[in-house]
């Protein structure tokens, strides 16, 4: 396997997974139920906005250590829009195939971000 250079935050797979999640979420999230509660969909929304956001922004700060903090942000990000998504199958606005599903993605992605964090701080 070749390895790729990363020259931008978009050629990160933790970032490109970040940017599926929210699509997804977009989607779950207008209609039904949990598409008329403005205000869980807009918590949701946001919570998942900010993990590839994030990512972003502490990749273009260009110092490692602001980079580390970034990516530690949105991992709590990530575990945010965990208990969101639990909190919507709980009161029932998800069913359990699509919660399974997106929690999976966002775990995948926590996973990939402890990872990323744990190898930069290692390289300190």
């Amino acid at each position: 396997m070749q390895d790729v250079k990363i020259e931008s935050f978009e050629d990160l797979r933790v970032w490109q997974a970040g940017i599926q999640l929210v699509k997804q979420i977009y989607l779950v999230s207008r209609e039904g139920e949990l598409g008329r509660d403005f205000g869980l969909k807009d918590q949701l929304r946001r919570a998942a906005v900010s993990i590839p956001t994030n990512i972003a922004e502490g990749f273009e700060r260009r110092s490692r250590k602001e980079y580390v903090n970034f990516l530690n942000i949105a991992k709590g990000s990530a575990g945010e829009v965990r208990s969101l998504l639990r909190v919507a199958l709980e009161i029932g606005y998800l069913n359990e195939p699509t919660y399974s599903q997106l929690s999976d993605q966002v775990v995948g992605i926590s996973k990939m971000l402890f990872k990323q964090i744990e190898s930069l701080n290692a390289n300190l």
